[in-house]
């Protein structure tokens, strides 16, 4: 039997329902089906699980970790040590399905190999007429470095310890997977006969500065690089050292709703910013809140003249390198821990809310 698993956050429910409704309609029935919802809003979550009780093979995950960087590699691992089935196949919550991909997936499945497969993608104007997959038309196709979109064998993806939650943000886990897979011995091998996933179009609102998610703005080149290292030190294996596919617990997160035990807030420093990251690892069953306010113009004007002149001054650091440095702390240490995290551009503020288990 085959195990689906399908990731999502806020995306937008009309695109949400026609790729369910392409599952709902395939021609072979026989797979399992998890939604990953990773840090959908309150607001949006409710419409989500209406839209959701229309399909009950879907078996539904909730992740409390709104305001947290995008982890779909740990959303996947989530539903990877649930699954029961010999393969595991991760999709995305905005494609259209063939009526009979599942069909095709039992044909070409195999122990001793992954499968990928080509997409065509629709644009902005075709996706807004709701065709469905029969009718619409693409506008291009994916080639073989598209590396999404991979049917698995689960217990060779389970030995490598499923996908690697190092990598937040969108991109480049998947590839890494089929580095690692095919260090493993495993064959990685792309499937263009047909065209049998259609992507429907939408905006990037991510990258947006109004975006209210976080978002390390050099996190896609660090990505690439440490896929590289993959490759030439031939890595398999993944999350040694962490806890992977974890379940975030309910009522740790709701300690971020309580009065923290300690409130900080200090200037853009760069010795204060090391010291706080410094401490972090000294925390235990403690809530940390966390503000950051820039400074003034004029103030760093004086610091600046301080310098020049051979006075004590402050070096302070912009908003945006703090920013790195924060979120690149929690994605290597603290990954798995309740927190939230904001960098407001207008208000030239950042904040973060942290618990601290035992």
């Amino acid at each position: 039997m085959i195990t689906i698993v399908l990731t999502n956050r806020n995306r937008d429910l009309k695109i949400v329902n026609n790729c369910l409704d392409s599952l709902n309609k395939q021609s072979n029935n026989d797979f399992e089906l998890f939604f990953v919802d990773y840090g959908s809003n309150d607001e949006y979550l409710l419409d989500l699980k209406k839209l959701i009780s229309k399909y009950p093979k879907i078996q539904f995950i909730a992740c409390p970790v709104s305001e947290q960087l995008w982890n779909k590699s740990r959303a996947i691992n989530i539903a990877l040590k649930k699954c029961n089935t010999e393969f595991f196949f991760v999709g995305d919550i905005d494609m259209l399905f063939c009526k009979d991909f599942i069909k095709t997936l039992y044909k070409v499945k195999n122990e001793k190999s992954a499968i990928y497969f080509r997409v065509g993608f629709l644009s902005k104007e075709e996706t807004n007429l709701n065709k469905g997959f029969e009718e619409s038309n693409i506008s291009f196709a994916s080639e073989k470095e598209a590396t999404g979109m991979t049917l698995y064998p689960t217990k060779s993806l389970i030995e490598i310890n499923g996908y690697d939650e190092f990598y937040h943000g969108w991109g480049a886990e998947d590839t890494d997977v089929h580095i690692r897979l095919y260090n493993f011995g495993i064959e990685v091998n792309f499937y263009e006969e047909e065209i049998l996933l259609k992507h429907q179009w939408h905006p990037k609102t991510y990258r947006s500065i109004r975006s209210k998610n976080p978002l390390h703005f050099n996190l896609e080149k660090i990505n690439h690089s440490y896929i590289r290292l993959s490759q030439t030190s031939k890595r398999t294996l993944a999350n040694i050292n962490c806890q992977w596919g974890a379940i975030p617990n309910q009522n740790h997160y709701l300690k971020l709703s309580e009065i923290p035990d300690f409130k900080i807030a200090i200037l853009p420093e760069k010795p204060k910013i090391n010291a706080f990251l410094g401490q972090m690892s000294n925390f235990g069953d403690e809530v940390i809140h966390l503000i950051i306010k820039d400074t003034t113009t004029s103030n760093k004007i004086k610091q600046e003249i301080k310098s020049i002149f051979g006075k004590k001054s402050s070096k302070f650091l912009s908003l945006k390198k703090i920013n790195d440095m924060i979120l690149q702390e929690i994605i290597v240490h603290y990954r798995n821990l309740p927190y939230q995290y904001s960098y407001n551009h207008f208000k030239k503020e950042i904040e973060l809310k942290i618990y601290f288990p035992k």
